[in-house]
């Protein structure tokens, strides 16, 4: 267990298998007698042939009032940096006295996309993203005309890419802009299956289940809050707080006090992703939106925490080489090994330095959300 004033080597939270981190979260939440879900995905095995599950742990009454949610790997590969969080949490026990204290219960969910976590992809099994893809389907999809401008660019018949190809993509910013090529890739998509951030045409098992885990324990809750942890943009080790709510221009559900609440719990320097001012360009159809869709009669409040890794043409040429090998099975073993390892340490930095980082900020995130949602309610 974690204890104040000392010095924790935090590599025993932090995994280096999805099958490892999941065992682990589950022995931390047994030692705890959380309350246990295990959703078990009903078509897919993991890299070495496990079992693919969404795993929920909850903590506090039944009865409380706020509820606190932490969960991990939406972008299957985060899960090694979002799962080690949960685990150290989990023995965070000068922390956790504080959820009967405020009358609050912790939900945290383990894995979001199973799938893309064993098997060290971002996507899920169909290739969509899922912080893309929670968006009404019944409705016409949401249209990015540019990304097929960038998808040969981004993913050539061979790799890695040649100097031509580089040069090509060089010459496309110099005629658009930077910022029309990052939304071109980043913003989302429906027309390319094989391409990146594809959002998909219905909602994949991920996007079911994790509104209904949400829906079933946020339904007596006043008060509930969102941190949904990430990696892979920004400074090495530095957490961004994120806010990606109800924008107007994507929701009917806008409420223009969220992001004043979110800055309220959360500090200040809680940057909205419409602002232009994010390490995250603009889009829509992120996981924790569904919030207000199934627990309406609660405030809530939201944020993805994102955690600096490397720097950006680094990561971004990992993810085209995966979606490449992705489309490319026929690459050789090693090529395979390779372009997984740069994924992976892509989103995982696995040195003693960046996982303190990385949980030191994610312990005061969660002290403010006790506190701050007590606060409201008087509590």
């Amino acid at each position: 267990m974690l204890n104040a004033g000392e010095s924790v080597d935090l590599s025993f939270a932090f995994a280096d298998s999805y099958a490892q981190a999941r065992r682990e979260f589950l022995a931390a939440a047994r030692a705890l007698d959380a309350q246990i879900e295990s959703h078990r995905h009903p078509s897919q095995r993991g890299v070495a042939g496990e079992e693919l599950a969404m795993d929920i742990a909850r903590l506090g009454s039944s009865n409380a009032r706020a509820l606190l949610i932490l969960s991990s790997g939406t972008h299957g590969a985060e899960g090694y940096c979002g799962s080690g969080c949960q685990v150290a949490l989990l023995n965070d026990t000068e922390l956790l006295v504080r959820l009967d204290k405020h009358n609050t219960a912790l939900l945290l969910i383990h894995a979001v996309n199973p799938y893309g976590f064993s098997h060290i992809r971002r996507t899920n099994e169909d290739n969509i993203d899922l912080n893309r893809s929670f968006i009404d389907f019944s409705r016409p999809l949401p249209r990015n005309d540019s990304y097929g401008e960038v998808h040969d660019l981004l993913l050539p018949a061979q790799w890695p890419p040649t100097a031509q190809n580089e040069a090509a993509i060089q010459a496309f910013i110099a005629q658009k802009s930077e910022l029309y090529f990052r939304d071109a890739v980043s913003m989302g998509q429906t027309t390319h299956s094989n391409g990146l951030f594809y959002r998909g045409t219905a909602a994949s098992w991920s996007n079911q289940t994790l509104r209904k885990v949400v829906r079933g324990h946020g339904a007596g809750a006043a008060q509930i809050a969102w941190i949904d942890l990430h990696s892979g943009l920004g400074p090495k080790g530095h957490g961004e707080k994120i806010f990606a709510g109800h924008d107007e221009r994507f929701t009917n559900n806008h409420d223009p006090l969220e992001l004043v609440r979110a800055q309220a719990i959360w500090g200040a320097d809680v940057v909205s992703i419409f602002s232009n001012q994010s390490v995250s360009r603009n889009s829509q159809g992120g996981a924790i939106t569904c919030l207000v869709h199934e627990c309406p009669q609660a405030t809530s409040t939201t944020i993805g925490l994102e955690f600096g890794t490397l720097d950006r043409e680094t990561v971004m040429l990992a993810l085209r080489a995966e979606q490449w090998l992705a489309n490319n099975p026929q690459a050789s073993a090693a090529q395979r090994q390779q372009i997984k390892r740069e994924l992976r340490n892509a989103f995982y930095v696995d040195t003693p330095e960046w996982r303190g980082m990385v949980y030191s900020q994610t312990r005061v995130i969660v002290l403010q959300s006790i506190l701050g949602m007590a606060q409201v309610l008087g509590q």
